[in-house]
């Protein structure tokens, strides 16, 4: 049963299509500039608030949780939003979880803007785990210095490992910071460059990198930085998905939302 979200139009007569992008991602921020002042999509973000100083999207933003798959579908009831597009980091699962939820109950179209995930090449050294704390037990036996590029939420998972030399690199601090007594914290955010991220690797000496296969190009330099170096790469799979259908891009996610108006 779909959504019977009130008609809107704009001063032409024309319908406009009340829209929700669940964001915090670079293509959720070039979709949002592309539905800016679009005549007959009324898009609004949401970004979940785990960043202390967030990058504002070109659209009416909400920052914060909804309460969880039933404060969302409430949300989606309330605003009279038609279609709904989860473009959220792709290990943001419980996120996506709630989304699909939510969009179930409330009965609003919803579609996964995704980008591809990295996959490895002749020259790279990758060490395939299913989560964080298995990645924690694969640095044991791959050298001393240790290059975290996961974020800050997950930190602490490392704590099984603590002899290491940890250089973690995130937007914000991990709160509380790790108990890990040789660690180095840098707070800086993407998109990063090859250059760069060799001479940070090499300044630290860095013998292997911990990374979530997040896909995209704000943050794949790390990865030829390692290529280059011959470093090996414990890398953390994504989660599994929900089965909500997948947009391939900002202009397939846009021609999406035009064909539901």
């Amino acid at each position: 049963m779909l959504s019977m979200a009130p008609i809107l139009t704009n001063g032409e007569g024309d319908a406009v299509l009340k829209a929700l992008i669940l964001g915090g991602t670079t293509e959720a921020t070039a979709l949002a500039k592309r539905l800016a002042g679009h005549p007959r999509i009324d898009a609004r973000v949401s970004l979940a608030g785990r960043t202390k100083n967030p990058v504002l999207p070109p659209l009416p933003t909400r920052i914060g949780g909804f309460g969880g798959a039933e404060g969302l579908a409430d949300y989606l009831r309330a605003e009279g939003i038609a279609a709904v597009i989860d473009a959220t980091h792709p290990f943001a699962a419980q996120i996506s979880a709630n989304a699909a939820l939510a969009c179930a109950r409330a009965g609003v179209p919803l579609r996964l803007l995704t980008r591809p995930a990295w996959a490895a090449g002749p020259r790279d050294r990758w060490i395939a785990v299913p989560d964080m704390a298995v990645a924690a037990l694969a640095v044991r036996d791959l050298g001393d210095a240790v290059f975290l590029t996961i974020g800050r939420q997950e930190v602490a998972a490392f704590e099984a490992t603590p002899d290491k030399r940890y250089l973690i690199r995130a937007v914000d601090p991990p709160e509380p910071m790790p108990a890990l007594p040789r660690a180095t914290l840098i707070l800086d955010r993407g998109p990063f460059t090859l250059a760069g991220e060799l001479a940070l690797m090499r300044a630290h000496g860095v013998e292997v990198v911990v990374s979530k296969n997040s896909g995209g190009h704000a943050t794949d330099a790390k990865l030829e930085a390692a290529r280059e170096l011959g470093l090996p790469v414990v890398m953390v799979e994504r989660p599994a998905g929900n089965g909500v259908a997948e947009l391939r891009g900002v202009a397939e996610a846009v021609e999406w939302l035009e064909g539901m108006g």
